[in-house]
Formats: C-alpha cells, structure tokens, sequence
C-alpha cells in the first residue's frame, strides 16, 4: 500500500488531475468491504446541460447535425475561448484525456456542455412558473434537474430537515427507462446491476444527509429484478435503520414472465431513522374484505395483574391486595389494602358475603397487581376498571382495566363510551367499527393500489396524457400516512419524481386532515427512447424549445400538479370524475395549495461570491426558511430585508433596524447576513432574537458544496 501511495503522489507531482483520479479510486479500493454488498463502482455520471450558456473551461459534446438520428460525438471537450458573438459565436475546444492533443473551432450553437458527477457545482435555481391556491400554505417545489445535483443543492437547503422520501427509481427491466453516462442500460449489458448499484448508492447517501436523523422515513419501490440487492444496500446505507419489506398487488391481471410464474406484486421497502414508526391507519392492506363488527371488537381491557418479569410478591408488596367481589352478582365492591411485608392472606379483613381475590400466579405463587389499590380506586371511580372470569385453575378472578394510552384514546374520541355498565365501568365502542386505524399487514392487497386502473388510466383521463407505469395516487397516499399522518407539517421529498404522483398523494393527505405538508418533486426533462429518434428526424436537439416542451418535466410533471390544484386540464377544462376511497370528491374541486415551478441551474462560485448570481440564489435561500411566503428576489436597495420567513442583511452598517425588524415580526427562522467578516458576523447574530438562525453568505453557501461534492 505505501508503494502505490508513493507512485500516486508521483503521478499527482506530473499530472495533478490523473493524480487525483488515481488517489480516488485507490480510496474507493481500500474502502471496499470484504463482507456485504460488493459492486463495481462505475465512474461517475455524466449530465447534459441543454440550455446552459456555454462558458470558458466548461466540459461540452459537439451535438450531430440537425437532422442527424445518431448519437455523434460521445468525446468530452474542454472550452479553451471563445470568440465572437451570437449566432457566429465560436469556441476553441480541447480533447479532454487524449493521449496527443486535438484540438477544433466549433460553432457554440452545436455544443451542449457537460456536467460530470466528480464535479464541483454550485446549484441556483430560476423560477418557470406557479400556481398559487393555499394561501399562506406553504409551497409545493418542482426541480427540473438531474436529480443527483438536485439532491447535493438540497443538502444547503434541507439537511436533516425531511421526514419522509418515496422514490419509485427505474427498476433495471432491460427496457429502455434509465440511461447511464448518457446512454440507455441495455438487458444483456452484464454490468447493468453493479451500474444501477452505483447509480442509486451514489444518491442515496446524498438522501440520507437530507433525512431527521431522529424522525424520518425511506420508502423505495422495487420489483423482483433488483429488491436482493436493493435490501442489502439499505442495510449497508442505513446501518442503524430498522428495514421493512412489503410485498404489493398491483396488477392482479398479471405481467407474464417468460418461463416464469405471472407478476402480481412489488415490493416496498420501508426504512425507518430514529423514533420513526408505522402509525396505525383505517386500512384493511391485506384485503381480506371483513369489516370489522362491534361483536368483533378487539379487547382492549387488560389484566390488572402484572405479568412478565417483576411479577412475583416480593417485587412489589405494595401491590399485593385483595379486591373484593360479590359473586352471585358478579362485580367488584371494594379494593382492599395491600398486607406489607411478611404477612400471610390469612391475616387480611374477611368481608361477609365477599370473595377476595388475590393475584395468584398460574402456578400457585403469590403475585402483584399492576398499581397500588389507592390508583386501582380511582381508575375505577372513572370507569376504567372491570371484573372479568373467574380462573378454574387459580380459584381468583380476573380483574380489567384499561391502560393510560387507551384511556387518552378515550378522551380524544378516537374510541367512544356510550355509558357505564350496572357496574360502573365504561361501554366501549370505535366511532366506525370497520374504519377503525389498526397497524398494516406487510402483505397488501388493495383494489385502490392498481397501477393500471389508479395509475396509467387514472393519469390519461386526468391529464390527457400517456405516461409509461405511473404509481396508483392511492398507493402512494397509503404508503406516506402510516409515516406523516401524525405530521401535518411534514417535508416529503421524491427525488425520482417522474408524473408527479407524489406530490398529488401529500395534496389529497393534506385535504382530508387539513395539513400543511409540502413536497419537493425532482425530475428532469428527458424526452422518452421513441420519441428522442423522432425529434432528431424533425431537426430538433436538446435545448430547442421543440424539443424540450415533450420532455418528463414540462410534458407531464408540471402539468399534472398545476391540474390537481386548480382542477383543470391544460386546456383549461374542468377535469371530470371523481377522487375516490378514504375522501370522494370531484376532481374539478382542485386543491388548496402552492406549486412552483423551478429548473437547476450551474453558478461560479466567483459569480456567487461577488453577488452576481443572487437571483438564482434567492429561491435556495426561500427554501431552506421554508418555501413559504413572499420571497426576496433581488437585492434589497435598502440593504436589508424581511419577509415573511426570514431576512436578508446585505450591508452591515443597517443593521440595526435590519434586526429590530425581526425581533418585531413574529415567524423569522433564518437571518442572512451577506459578509466576509466572521468578527462583525458574531457581532450580529449576538443582537438576533433566540431562535433565529444565523446563516453567513455566501461562505455558507460555498463551504455547503466544496463539502458536499469533495468525494
């Protein structure tokens, strides 16, 4: 090993970016696990940029020729000058890792730069639109961008901060649904799983950067091709995790598998961090279609007497009492006074016409009950005490009561007393005896989570629009309520977004509970395999307003979450039908909600530092505060600004009415203080009120993702 670090540090003395790429992967070797899940990990992704200004030093392609239906040059260039202007703008390229140089003038226009994964970036983000019905609701975000960059520009704005993620990623069929370093992952590629490991490993430990680190969900869907090797790298991605696998019907028509038995289901895989936990919910997932009747009640009463450890006398001898109880009439009367230490049943007040039952173990040992008789006293004076059966085996009878977290259930209302017994214990009944919330089966067979009825036809008569294997909006909503519906604040992020379903599902969670979850949805604007060779045959390219408005984002995404809110088509008509199953109503109706639109952008960190690029900043600075409330997009003439989330501190000598401003607006999370003075940036946040929080650009900024992409 000390050789090879020797000869790396040679390489780097002559060549400091092979000298880097060798120290890399050498890392990436010595790294590698003897045990688990074992891969190839690829070089990193490529991204196109259609769209971006082309600049000195950007890596670019040279694009075919319009009309051209091949894929042309795959070499990376580097941008040496440029020269010229508008259409006859020229750019002197570099061929990037040639053995002896080449080099070529071409036309800017035929250039599409380049974004590879190893490289550092410097996110912004440029607003495309909105749809504006909630009120001060927060907003729902759309990003057009790869989503690995995405997820890095989220990681300034949302660390730590997310509660729950539902990604559907591609699932490595052998058809052409995801691309690799630019080109589609062919069935008979025998690297395609280890090139889906590191595609999805690499986005994955940027996502758990993003999650409540002590309160938050994963949630993949998978199906048999990939979910061994997906499980075993959720175990090796989330090690403290606790890791679920649910096996889904989505199809109950069925997928032919050559040779094989017909596909039915999915998986879904359920990651859970910290005190995240599966919250009961009124849904029969296993379909076995039997309601649940008042006679089929499950009892919640429990034995007074303790059982388990710490059940013997001599734990607890002030728990050790007769309870008095007149057997012809069958009730209790009377809770006795526990004996003390050392004192026999015998020694305890007879009571005349009584029978005084002790807690005696099944084996004939003296035991305890669960509380002292003082709080078994008043816990029936309020009605949560019962008498049960008499055990033949012990001669003693069974003494119920109910315990704390179902006598809150009680005064909440989620279970209903319609009065007491003729012994003073309470009737016990759900509101809605077959909607009642019970914890889910790990098997689900549900009619409302059918791809092709709620998702694919669901999809064409809402939108008009033919989007290949979108999710049941049902399962979706499903799959996120055993998570958020304790969190009508919940953040939920998808990162491989494609028709938007997610985004739809949190809409529909926050009608029915009146919530103020939000959703970021990541997609990119990729046009689809059939549909890429036609475009080229009408002359268009990436970039070409024709070309890009049949992309995922712009065709699909966007349109379908601007419909659900207004309830509209894109052709302005009122959608017909009906939303269906936990909440009915029409879908016309729309939704009282926030949606805007934004595209990723790639900024210089010169550009950032010297104010340049703020405009493309202040969206990232509106969402980290929240993505609620009015925004601040250009820099304030007043040098300083508060809106209604946070402020922005550009010169220094302000401020003083800059922080008695937030001291008197009720709702400031995040101070920005514009400076490269760490002495007077202290001096500041000193005179903040408590609770805000300080951020110093655009230092913060830039260390955010020189941390974030040195890999």
């Amino acid at each position: 090993m000390s050789r090879l670090t020797d000869l790396i540090a040679q390489a780097k003395s002559k060549d400091a970016d092979l000298g880097r790429e060798l120290e890399r992967e050498f890392k990436a070797l010595t790294n590698r696990r003897a045990f688990g899940l074992n891969f190839e990990r690829h070089r990193p992704e490529s991204v196109e940029l259609p769209g971006r200004p082309v600049r000195k030093g950007d890596k670019v392609r040279v694009l075919p020729p319009r009309g051209e239906t091949k894929k042309g040059d795959q070499r990376l260039w580097k941008v040496r000058s440029l020269s010229g202007r508008g259409a006859e703008r020229m750019a002197q390229l570099e061929l990037i890792g040639a053995a002896e140089p080449e080099t070529q003038d071409v036309a800017v226009a035929d250039l599409i730069v380049i974004a590879e994964f190893r490289d550092y970036i410097y996110p912004g983000l440029v607003s495309t639109g909105k749809v504006e019905r909630g009120g001060d609701k927060p907003y729902h975000t759309v990003i057009n961008g790869e989503n690995f960059h995405a997820l890095e520009a989220l990681t300034f704005t949302h660390r730590g901060k997310v509660d729950a993620i539902y990604i559907d990623p591609p699932y490595n069929s052998g058809a052409r649904d995801w691309k690799y370093n630019n080109n589609y992952v062919e069935g008979d590629d025998i690297y395609r799983h280890s090139k889906w490991l590191a595609m999805m490993e690499r986005r994955l430990l940027v996502a758990r950067q993003l999650l409540n680190p002590n309160d938050s969900a994963l949630i993949v869907t998978i199906d048999e091709k990939e979910y061994l090797r997906l499980g075993l790298l959720l175990e090796q991605t989330f090690p403290e995790a606790r890791i679920q696998m649910v096996s889904s019907v989505i199809n109950r028509k069925g997928v032919a598998r050559a040779k094989g038995f017909s596909r039915v289901d999915e998986y879904l895989f359920f990651v859970a961090l910290g005190d995240a936990g599966v919250q009961p919910a009124p849904l029969d997932v296993l379909g076995l279609g039997v309601g649940i009747t008042k006679e089929r009640l499950p009892d919640i009463w429990n034995p007074v007497m303790r059982r388990g450890s710490n059940a013997e006398r001599t734990h607890s001898e002030g728990c050790f009492f007769p309870i008095y109880i007149d057997e012809e009439n069958q009730r209790i009367v009377e809770i006795g006074e526990a004996l003390g230490s050392g004192r026999s049943r015998r020694e305890a007040p007879v009571k005349q016409g009584l029978f005084a039952s002790w807690p005696i173990r099944r084996n004939g040992d003296e035991g305890v009950w669960q509380m002292t008789p003082e709080n078994l006293r008043k816990r029936m004076a309020d009605g949560f005490v019962k008498l049960g059966r008499k055990n033949p085996q012990t001669g003693m009878w069974t003494v119920n009561y109910l315990i704390t977290k179902d006598i809150k259930r009680v005064e909440e209302g989620e279970i209903v007393s319609s009065g007491r017994d003729e012994n003073g214990a309470h009737i016990l009944s759900y509101p809605d005896m077959a909607n009642r919330p019970r914890v889910p089966k790990t098997i689900w067979n549900v009619g409302s989570h059918d791809a092709t009825e709620h998702g694919k036809t669901f999809l064409l008569n809402f939108l008009g629009r033919e989007f290949p294997f979108p999710k049941s909006l049902y399962a979706v909503e499903d799959a996120l309520r055993f998570f958020v519906s304790k969190k009508p604040n919940a953040t939920v992020l998808d990162f491989f977004s494609g028709s938007g379903t997610t985004a739809h599902a949190v809409m529909r969670l926050n009608k029915q509970d009146g919530g103020r979850r939000q959703c970021i949805s990541v997609t990119n604007n990729e046009v689809s395999a059939t549909e890429l060779s036609k475009l080229r045959k009408d002359g268009l390219r990436p970039g070409d307003a024709d070309w890009e408005k049949w992309g995922i984002c712009d065709y699909i995404t966007k349109p379908r979450i601007e419909a659900a809110i207004t309830g509209k088509t894109p052709e302005n008509k009122p959608i017909k039908g009906d939303y269906k199953f936990t909440d009915e109503f029409p879908i016309a109706e729309g939704f009282d909600e926030n949606a805007e639109f934004l595209t990723l952008t790639y900024e210089t960190p010169i550009a950032v530092s010297h104010n340049r690029a703020f405009a493309r900043i202040a969206p990232l600075l509106w969402m980290r505060a929240g993505s609620e409330g009015r925004r601040i997009d250009a820099e304030p003439a007043e040098g300083w600004e508060v809106a209604d989330t946070y402020g922005l501190l550009t010169n220094l000598d302000r401020a003083g009415p800059f922080c008695s401003e937030i001291a008197a607006k009720n709702g400031i999370r995040i101070a920005y203080i514009v400076t490269n003075d760490e002495r007077r940036f202290q001096a500041i946040t000193r005179e903040l009120p408590k609770g805000v929080e300080p951020v110093r650009l655009y230092e913060s900024y830039l260390t955010n993702f020189r941390f974030a992409m040195g890999r």
